[in-house]
C-alpha cells in the first residue's frame, strides 16, 4: 500500500454525490410503493401481473441505459442527458399519481427512460472529473456508492412513510420532488470534457484485458451474491421469528445498508490517503465474500438464537466484500477506457451482471427448495473468482518487477 500525496476531493464530488443520492432516493422510494400501489384498492391489479410489470421495469433499465449512454456520448452530451433524464423521471413519478392504468404505464415508461439517461451519464461525468488524479478514483467512486446506498435508505424511509401515512399519490409526489431537487447540483456543474493530456496512455491490449476481467468478475460476483442471498434471506426470516432482540423488521430488512454506510465511509478515508491497485481490491473483495459464505456454513439448517451473532458477522464480511468490488468496476472503466465513450462502456457493464443473474434464475426453484445448495454453489463460484484474481494480481506484480529490472 502506497501513500497517496494527491488526496483532495473537490466540491464537485459533493455536488455529484448529492445529485445521485437524491435521484436514488426518488427511484427506490417509488419502487417500494409501486407493487403495493398496483395491487391496492385503486388499480386492483392481480399480484402476478403486478410482479410481471415490475420485472418489465427492472429489465428495461438495462436497454434504456444503453440508449441514454449513446445519446450522452455521441449526440447531446452527458450533462444535458442527466438534466433531461432527471426531468423525464420526475414527470414519470408525477404521472403515477393519476389513478388509472394509463397513468401507471406512462409513468413507469418515463421513469425507465429518464433513469436510462440519468444513470450512465452521471457516472461518466463523475469519473471524468478524476482523470487528472486517477489514484483517487477508488475513493471517489466509493463515496459515490455511499451516496447511492444512503439515497436508497432515505428514499425507502421517507417516500415509504409518506405513501403509507398519506396515500400512494403523496408518496409519488414526494418521489418526483426529490428527483427535481437532484437536478439542482447539475445546473451548477459543467460538462466534463477530457483534455489531450488526460487521454488514456495504456496499451490497447492492457486496457481491453483489464476491462474484460472487471466485467467478468463483477458479473460473477453478483451472480454468486444472488444465489447465496437465498440462504441469507431464509436465515433472516428465521431470526425475525425467533430473536428476542427488540429489532424492528424494517431494520432486519435494511441490515445490509446499515453495514454498508460506515464501511464505505472507512474505505473512502483509507483509500483517499493510501493507494493499492484496483485488482488487488477486487481480489480482497472476493476473498471477503468467500469468508462470508463460509461462515454461514456454521449455522445449521434450522437456526437458533445463538446463531444470530454468526449471521451478523457473515453479513459484515459480505458488506466489506461488496465495498471492495461494486464501486471499483466504475473506477477501472474510467481509468482504462476512452473517456469519450465512457458512458457507453458503463451502460454495457450492466449486461454481464444481468445475463449471469438470468442464467442463475433458471435454477431458482432448486435453490429456493434447498437454500444451502445455492450457498454451496455460490461459495464454489466465489472461490473460483478468488483464485483467478490472486493469479492475475501475482502475474501483474511479476511483470511489473521484470520491467523494472
Amino acid at each position: 500500500m502506497k501513500k497517496n500525496t494527491n488526496h483532495r476531493h473537490t466540491k464537485e464530488t459533493l455536488y455529484y454525490s448529492i445529485s445521485r443520492m437524491l435521484e436514488r432516493a426518488s427511484y427506490y422510494g417509488m419502487r417500494i410503493l409501486i407493487v403495493l400501489y398496483m395491487t391496492g384498492e385503486v388499480l386492483k391489479m392481480d399480484r402476478t401481473d403486478a410482479i410481471i410489470t415490475y420485472g418489465w421495469v427492472a429489465g428495461s433499465l438495462v436497454f434504456s441505459q444503453i440508449i441514454g449512454a449513446l445519446l450522452g456520448d455521441l449526440l447531446i452530451g452527458n450533462r444535458k442527458s442527466i438534466i433531461i433524464g432527471g426531468i423525464i423521471q420526475a414527470i414519470g413519478a408525477f404521472c403515477l399519481i393519476i389513478p388509472t392504468n394509463i397513468g401507471l404505464y406512462v409513468g413507469l415508461s418515463l421513469v425507465v427512460l429518464g433513469s436510462g439517461l440519468f444513470t450512465p451519464n452521471i457516472i461518466s461525468n463523475f469519473g471524468k472529473s478524476y482523470l487528472s488524479k486517477t489514484k483517487l478514483l477508488d475513493s471517489a467512486f466509493t463515496l459515490f456508492y455511499l451516496a447511492i446506498n444512503l439515497g436508497s435508505f432515505l428514499g425507502i424511509l421517507i417516500v415509504g412513510h409518506f405513501g403509507e401515512e398519506y396515500g400512494y399519490n403523496i408518496g409519488f409526489l414526494v418521489s418526483g420532488i426529490m428527483m427535481l431537487f437532484s437536478l439542482i447540483p447539475m445546473w451548477i456543474l459543467k460538462e466534463q470534457k477530457p483534455t489531450k493530456n488526460q487521454e488514456n496512455k495504456y496499451s490497447i491490449s492492457k486496457r481491453v484485458l483489464n476491462i474484460f476481467i472487471a466485467f467478468l468478475v463483477v458479473g460473477l460476483f453478483w451472480g454468486a451474491y444472488e444465489i447465496s442471498n437465498i440462504r441469507f434471506f431464509e436465515l433472516q426470516l428465521q431470526f425475525i421469528e425467533i430473536s428476542s432482540f427488540d429489532i424492528p423488521n424494517s431494520i432486519w430488512y435494511s441490515m445490509n445498508s446499515i453495514y454498508i454506510l460506515p464501511i464505505s465511509l472507512i474505505a473512502v478515508i483509507i483509500w483517499t490517503y493510501f493507494y493499492n491497485s484496483q485488482f488487488f481490491k477486487l481480489m480482497l473483495g472476493s476473498i471477503f465474500g468467500l469468508i462470508s459464505f463460509g461462515i454461514l456454513f456454521l449455522i445449521p439448517e434450522v437456526a437458533t438464537e445463538q446463531n444470530t451473532i454468526i449471521y451478523f458477522v457473515s453479513l459484515l464480511f459480505l458488506s466489506i466484500s461488496e465495498i471492495h468490488i461494486a464501486p471499483i468496476i466504475h473506477s477501472i472503466l474510467t481509468k482504462y477506457s476512452n473517456p469519450k465513450y465512457l458512458a457507453i462502456l458503463i451502460s454495457l457493464a450492466f449486461i454481464p451482471t444481468k445475463l449471469i443473474s438470468l442464467i442463475f434464475s433458471l435454477f431458482n426453484d432448486r435453490f429456493y427448495d434447498r437454500p444451502s445448495l445455492g450457498l454451496i454453489f455460490g461459495t464454489i463460484l466465489m472461490a473460483i473468482i478468488s483464485v483467478g484474481l490472486i493469479t492475475y494480481v501475482l502475474w501483474n506484480k511479476k511483470n511489473y518487477l521484470q520491467q523494472r529490472v
